[in-house]
């Protein structure tokens, strides 16, 4: 999806080098199915697409072909029941098989996929489903009971397919629907411009927004997945790609399920909970090469399994890429030196996704590995190929460099093309659409909420969400460092940083944290904690006071909710 063409001249470094050959393909006419299912069922028909675990053990595999003629079946009876073009129909399942084709089928047959997490409960589930006027659920036994709860708040929603254990608990069953349904099927003929997913961003401030994406989103998606998987290539049997993000949200779906897919490489999905011991083994069982996984489960995994080349000797891992909250050095360090995989961190957001990060290396003209822009530990990287990104003030000017400000995104690459990967607004929201962009509508920056500092070499350095920055004494907070430093203490797990209202200084800084298993909280612990950040930051940075805990608020993707604590602490304050 993507041509290259020589630079006018030589640049100083490989990653000017790849930004200035990199130049965006986008066809007018282009199709999620077509290009992740459609085109491997007739090239290689017996190539694995999904292989499937249950907490259970019991597995399962299933080809391109397979897919495929149950995606057809399913369009067939999804058109049956009245599905139109442009219509959303909400899945609401976890990693399983007929969640893949119900992507499939939606895609080819011109509808929107709206993926619901089935964590949801009733009330969020009936938000959704009110806001986007779905006319049509899929859902399975891990969200039956919620949905048939919600659907009664949401009169545009006609019809519940049942799936799984929830069979009979709908209006029509999954098995029956295919049953009774044709394996051959003509797909629309879809621009790359029309919409294809329905994403609700994970609320962290305010209610959640629809974010609409179209077709040629993945287009934008894949140089980062490829840099942030170091040229995506495996020996002995090619890659296999696992990660325990929920496909119901943009980490799963379009950093990993999609672009897994459109490689033609097969996708691991397991239904269970996430567990560190369970993932190595997972991984080790079905040879997962690459893997995405959230800075959370690498912190479990390096608490749990401290030495998991010795624990798991047989996995085939090869490379790592994070997300969702920044990792810190001590997690890199870890995934180096110990799980001996390179991990690349990246960044991006629903409405514009993979769009920065790192990238050790790739495969040069000649076919040998080429170096790439290495990691800098605690960096959040630099723009992927074809993204051009800068840190800009409340105006929309370019920040000079060391100066923090909001990351932020231009319409148009380098070479003034426009960037494929934007969402195309937010659901019947034109006013927060038209806030999210600084300048002209055709040569704007698309503003992310994340402040970050740009150093002279291109990297950026995560502050935290917008909302998250605070001052204390004057200062400046960005809590992602305090947090990084903590949890580099061996009796940390987790810890969150937020600020606690102070008569005196504004605020102070206070950390939540939870323990790693074998350590009990007390002063002397707290005591401690303090003199390890303060002997490793600003002596304005260190946590004031500390409260210990059993778990931190999480949205559904996996992001401490500091906005949580930070209105229990303004709550506290005003009851004195």
């Amino acid at each position: 999806m993507a041509r290259s063409s020589a630079p006018s001249a030589p640049p100083a470094d490989r990653h000017a080098l790849i930004h200035a050959e990199f130049r965006w393909h986008v066809p007018a006419r282009f199709n999620l199915a077509e290009v992740c299912c459609g085109r491997w069922a007739r090239d290689t028909p017996e190539a694995i697409a999904v292989h499937h675990e249950r907490a259970s053990g019991e597995r399962s595999a299933y080809t391109f072909a397979r897919l495929q003629a149950d995606a057809n079946r399913l369009s067939h009876w999804l058109v049956a029941q009245g599905v139109q073009r442009g219509d959303r129909v909400a899945i609401v399942m976890p990693q399983r098989y007929e969640t893949v084709v119900a992507h499939m089928a939606l895609y080819q047959l011109g509808a929107v996929a709206m993926p619901l997490s089935m964590l949801f409960g009733p009330e969020a589930l009936a938000y959704r489903l009110q806001d986007s006027e779905a006319v049509m659920a899929i859902a399975d036994e891990s969200a039956m009971a919620a949905l048939r709860s919600a659907r009664a708040e949401c009169p545009a929603l006609r019809t519940v397919l049942a799936v799984g254990e929830a069979e009979g608990e709908g209006d029509a069953d999954w098995r029956a629907a295919l049953a009774g349904s044709e394996a051959h099927f003509v797909p629309v003929d879809t621009a790359a411009d029309d919409a294809a997913i329905l994403i609700y961003t994970s609320g962290t401030t305010g209610p959640p927004k629809g974010a609409l994406l179209p077709h040629r989103a993945l287009i934008g998606n894949l140089p980062g997945f490829v840099c942030s998987y170091n040229g995506f290539a495996a020996a002995d049997g090619g890659p296999v790609v696992w990660s325990p993000a929920d496909w119901a949200w943009t980490g799963g779906l379009i950093d990993v399920l999609l672009p897994t897919l459109y490689f033609g490489r097969p996708l691991v999905g397991y239904t269970g909970r996430f567990d560190p011991e369970t993932a190595f083994g997972l991984m080790q069982r079905h040879g997962v090469t690459h893997t995405f996984l959230f800075p959370t489960a690498l912190k479990a995994m390096m608490k749990a399994v401290p030495e998991p080349r010795q624990r798991f000797p047989r996995l085939r891992l090869q490379a790592v890429m994070a997300a969702g909250e920044p990792v810190g050095d001590a997690v890199m360090a870890w995934c180096r030196d110990v799980l001996q995989v390179p991990m690349n961190e990246m960044f991006g957001q629903t409405e514009m996704n993979y769009i920065v990060g790192n990238c050790g290396s790739l495969p040069g003209p000649d076919g040998r590995t080429a170096p790439g822009w290495p990691a800098k530990p605690g960096s959040m990287g630099r723009a992927y190929p074809g993204h051009r990104i800068a840190v800009i003030d409340d105006e929309g000017r370019e920040c000079p460099r060391g100066t923090p400000g909001d990351v932020a995104l231009h319409r148009r690459d380098v070479h003034g093309d426009p960037d494929p990967i934007f969402f195309l607004g937010y659901w019947r929201n034109e006013g927060a659409t038209a806030a999210k962009f600084t300048g002209d509508p055709l040569d704007s920056w698309c503003r992310t909420g994340d402040t970050a500092v740009m150093d002279e070499d291109g990297y950026l350095w995560y502050q935290g969400r917008s909302d998250d920055v605070f001052k204390a004494a004057g200062y400046r907070i960005g809590p992602s460092e305090i947090e990084n430093c903590l949890v580099k203490h061996p009796a940390v797990l987790n810890a969150a940083v937020v600020p606690k209202p102070d008569a005196e200084r504004g605020a102070v800084v206070k950390a939540y944290v939870v323990l790693a298993p074998g350590h009990a909280p007390g002063q002397a612990l707290v005591a401690a904690l303090q003199a390890h950040v303060r002997g490793r930051l600003a002596p304005y940075e260190y946590p004031k006071e500390i409260e210990f805990t059993d778990s931190l608020p999480m949205t559904v993707t996996g992001k401490v909710q500091r906005r949580v604590l930070r209105l229990q602490e303004e709550e506290r304050a005003r009851r004195g």
